[in-house]
Formats: structure tokens, sequence, C-alpha cells
């Protein structure tokens, strides 16, 4: 039988709609396969989900109290719902409200009842109140606040339920659970602007703005020096850094960023009140300084009328014994020579560790002579040389170890010592020396400051720049280390300024002297290092390219668990002093000879 027309028509439209595929739109793909509602959570796909409101405040909140559930590592919706009251009808209902607890008061009293301190508080704060909403000084707000949280499992679930919990009652603070109402709060956490759970608590301006959950840290406080400006709040940052547990701080930055200028402003202000500060510099940039702060600076080359005896012993304190001293001069001289005669053997190691102790012994430096007689007798490099060459099985080392104490190397490594450490600041200039000694001559520096140190308890700080050039060698890294583990010890905060962090965390003892220093500045990175510093220093995203687009003398500064983005920033008088511009520094040497003539 052949159908009607109009019947074939609506058969081949009907058939088009049943085998047409419908479009796919964004809710496809976001939306999980499926959504279960339950009275206690809500799953969607393979995660949970699970709402909450909190329901009681204490009397007083303290500022940023909400910060800590902000800063959970936990993946969270939260949601501010803030309904404006009304003055008016605030006023009435305070009206009313005093005017009943008011009669209570006076009721207790005509019964000669003992007084009641939390009726005469509600009082108290009731009329507050009241006084402040009539002077528009405060407004009234009803207030919600609700969490949403998310796990793979209801134990996960379950276990950041009781850390919101604690963190939250030893505030006085309290959350329930949306219990049947897990549907609409998740619709009120999302970003719907959506108030479906309704419930609200009455607070004023004054209570309400401390729930506010973004806070800039502050570093101000009343001792320290000006580090610069917070460029969060613009607040000074003002910090001593031998306040926190150790006075270790590590500077990385490009070169070019301010790095250089930030830390003589440092070594300024610190000089002011009254830190002395010893700088080991690889291109003589703290010279000017020195010279301008009455300090001293001591060139230190093959050429240089500067000399450090690497043989110098530091005079034992009270609580040391003579032999722990010379124990751990002599254990410092072994990984010296390690570096000075490209390693050795440990047969040679042993030689090495003998002919010095006999070095010392022969020079009547021994644990039974008074330490106050070591000074004037002190052995040099050629003193070693010779008892090394009585030694079975030394004579390649005196071929070694003669290098340096005859010709060029030895106008330097076989001189008695004549620099002297009595002013306040320091500097030891090794620019002019040979890049193959610099590893060398950066150890024989850095040991002769750590004996001083050792000599005499005494606030310090010592600064090392570049310190990627000591770092090269296993034992000057073990070295910079060991003084930064110590450090605190002996009053003595230790500065290590690199330009390439990765060239700095080659060395094994890298990523240890950053976490034995409660402090960091991160300056302008370059983009081939910035992915390394993002994960050493475990920086968001924001951070990273403030890091990457960040002007001259700007950076991210931690001090211990805080962390604060931040400009140097000095006096027109400092900068004369520190400024590192070479047409600034010339035209101020051209000023000053000009006011001598």
């Amino acid at each position: 039988m052949q159908l009607p027309f109009f019947k074939k028509k609506l058969t081949g439209h009907l058939g088009e709609k049943i085998f047409e595929t419908p479009a796919i739109e964004a809710k496809d793909i976001i939306a999980p396969a499926a959504i279960f509602v339950t009275p206690d959570n809500i799953k969607l796909g393979n995660r949970y989900a699970k709402s909450f409101f909190i329901f009681s405040y204490p009397r007083y909140l303290s500022t940023s109290w909400f910060a800590p559930i902000i800063n959970l590592s936990t993946p969270m919706d939260i949601s501010f719902h803030i309904h404006p009251v009304e003055t008016g009808l605030i006023l009435k209902q305070l009206r009313k409200r005093v005017t009943e607890v008011q009669a209570e008061l006076m009721e207790r009293g005509d019964k000669g009842l003992i007084r009641d301190p939390a009726l005469e508080v509600a009082f108290h704060d009731l009329e507050g109140l009241r006084d402040r909403l009539q002077t528009a000084q405060e407004r009234m707000f009803k207030f919600g606040l609700y969490l949403t949280v998310y796990g793979d499992e209801m134990k996960e679930i379950k276990d950041i339920e009781n850390t919101l919990r604690s963190i939250l009652e030893s505030r006085l603070i309290y959350i329930k659970p949306a219990l049947y109402q897990q549907k609409e709060g998740f619709n009120s956490t999302a970003p719907y602007g959506l108030d479906q759970l309704g419930v609200h608590t009455p607070m004023s301006t004054l209570p309400f703005s401390s729930t506010f959950p973004f806070v800039s840290f502050d570093l101000s406080s009343n001792e320290g020096i000006l580090y610069g400006i917070n460029l969060h709040n613009n607040s000074l940052v003002l910090f001593d850094r031998f306040s926190l547990e150790n006075a270790n701080f590590t500077i990385f930055a490009k070169s070019g960023s301010g790095k250089s200028y930030a830390v003589k402003l440092e070594i300024l202000r610190s000089l002011m009140l009254g830190v002395d500060v010893i700088v080991v510099d690889p291109e003589n940039e703290y010279q000017f300084l020195a010279e301008t702060a009455g300090g001293a600076f001591f060139n230190m080359s093959l050429a240089s009328q500067s000399h450090i005896n690497p043989f110098d012993l530091p005079k034992p304190r009270e609580d040391e014994r003579q032999e722990d001293v010379l124990r751990s001069n002599v254990i410092n001289l072994v990984s010296l020579l390690r570096i000075m005669l490209g390693g050795l053997t440990p047969e040679e190691d042993a030689i090495i560790d003998r002919a010095l102790t006999e070095t010392y012994a022969a020079k009547d430096i021994t644990p039974e002579t008074d330490p106050n007689s070591w000074a004037e007798k002190i052995p040099l490099m050629s003193d070693f040389e010779s008892v090394l060459g009585t030694m079975e099985g030394g004579e390649s080392l005196v071929i070694r170890v003669r290098k340096f104490t005859k010709g060029t190397f030895g106008s330097f490594f076989n001189q008695p010592t004549n620099v002297s450490m009595d002013k306040p600041l320091v500097v030891f200039g090794i620019r002019d020396m040979e890049d193959e000694l610099r590893p060398m001559a950066m150890f024989i520096i850095m040991r002769f400051i750590w004996n001083r140190v050792k000599s005499e308890l005494k606030k310090r700080i010592l600064v090392v720049d570049e310190a990627w050039w000591i770092m090269k060698t296993e034992d000057g890294a073990s070295f910079l280390f060991g003084m930064c583990k110590r450090a605190r010890k002996y009053w003595l905060g230790v500065t290590t300024i690199t330009q390439d962090v990765d060239d700095f965390m080659k060395s094994e003892y890298g990523k240890p002297i950053i976490t034995n220093s409660s402090l960091q500045f991160l300056m302008k990175q370059s983009s081939a290092t910035m992915e390394s510093v993002q994960r050493i220093f475990n920086l968001t995203d924001e951070e990273k390219y403030l890091l990457l687009e960040s002007e001259v003398g700007e950076g991210i500064f931690f001090a211990g668990q805080k962390h604060v983005a931040i400009k140097v920033i000095a006096s027109y008088t400092e900068d004369q002093f520190i400024t590192t511009s070479p047409e600034e520094v010339l035209k101020i040497r051209k000023a000053r000879r000009a006011g001598l003539q």
C-alpha cells in the first residue's frame, strides 16, 4: 500500500531527527559524567564535594583570622555573601534591646542580686554599637560564609573537615556541614552570586573587615635596618637579620638587576648600627665603598703587597681545647692543598695530613705549648715543603707544592700575613687574581676570616660575592656550607651572592646553603633559569612573572615564613657612597679631587 505524500515527509523528517548527532557544547565538556546528591555530600563524577557554613563567631575577631584557611594547600571554593541592612531598622531593634537589658539590670539591682558581668558587657556593647551607627561610623550587614571542599574519597573529605574545625575552633569560630542542603551549599559557593543557604550572622563594619582574606605580609619591626619599600602596601621593610634562627642571607639575580647596590646599602646601614662587615669581592666593586666609609681594602693578587699566610692559626677561645684548634686547622689545610694540587689520592691525603702536623711541631706549635706564643712561630709554605721532602712517598708532592713556594706563585702563597681586620669594614678584592687561582685565593681568604671570627665573638656580616667561584670545587663548597651552618654560634651572618642559580645548584652543597639561610632575596631573573628558581623557591606564577618583569632594584624578599615584593631605595647621600655606575663614580672622584685642591 502506498502511503500518502505527507506521511512520507513526516517519516523522513522524524528519521533524520532520530539519527542526527547533536552539537557538542562547552557545558558537555566540563560537566561531570554523573552527579549524585546525598544528605551529606555530592559526588561529581569520581570526586566528592562537601559544603559547610560558619554559624557562630566570638565576641572579638582578630585581623586576618581567615588567612590560615586561605593558605591551606587544599582545593576548595569559598564564598562571602554580604547583605547590607538598613541602619534605621537596626537602630529601632537596638533601642528595644537596650531598653530590655537596662530594665533587667535595674530589676536585679532592686532585688539585691549579685551583678551579672555578661549582662553588663552586653549592655555596653549595645550602647557602643548604637552610638557608632547613629554617627555613621559603622554599618550593619548580614554575613554568610560558606565553603565547599573536594576530595577523591570520603576519608580525604573527613580529614579536611577535621583540619578546618581545628583551625577555626581554636579561634572560637564554629562550622557545620550543610546537611540536606548540599546542592544549595554547592550552588552558594559557585560563582553565581546565589545565596541559597541563607545562614547569616549580623556584623558591624569593624568585625566584618577582619574577615577580608587577602592580607599582605608586613616586615616592619622595631629594630633592624631599612631594606626597601613593600610593593604590596607601600609600608617599610624594616628587619633585623640577627633576630631569626640564623642571620644567613642568599641573593640570586642576573647581572645589572641591582644586587650589588642592594648589598652595599645593607652594608652601609649595618655599619651605622655598629655591625662589622667583611667582603670577599671578586670584581673590586666594593673598593670605593671601603675607602669612602673609612674601611680597609686589600687587593689580593700575585703582584700585591697584601699577603695572607695559609698556615695562620686562630687563638683558642676559653671554651676551646688547643688540640681541637690544631686538628681543625690541619683538616682545612688538607682541603686547601687538595684544591691547590688538583686532587689527592688516599695515600697522598694521609702523607699531607702527617706532614702538616709535623710542620707545626717543627715550629714548636703543639697542644702542649702556650697558644699565646703561636703567632710568633707560624710556619710558611716553604717550611711545609721542607718537611714533606723528608717523608717517604712525598717526592711527587714536593714537586707539585714547589710551584707555590718558588717563583711567581710563591709571592702570594709563601708569605707571612700582613693584613689587619681592625676596621669595621674590610674588603678583600681578588679581581686581579688569575682565574685558575681564584678558587684557592677565596678559600685562603675565607679561612683567614673564619679564624678571626672564631677568635672574637662580635656581631659581623660576611659577604661572599660571586659565590659560585668557591662553589666550583667540592672542598670550597663544603667549607662555605660549614661556615653557613656554624655562623650562628659566632654571631656571624653569611651573605652569598650569585648570578646563576643553576651554577650554584650544580654543587651538592648549593641547596643546603639555601636552606641554612633564613633570608633570601630574588631579583630580576633570566627566562633560561626561571623554571629552576620557581621550583627551588616554590614560587607562584604571579611571583615568577614579577621576577621576569621587575625593574632594577625590585624583587621578592624572604624572611623566615614571610615574603614580600620589595623595591630597594636609597637617599641621595647613600647613593653617593654605593653607586656602581662608572659615570657617577668618576664624577664623585673628580669632585673630591677638586675639593682637595
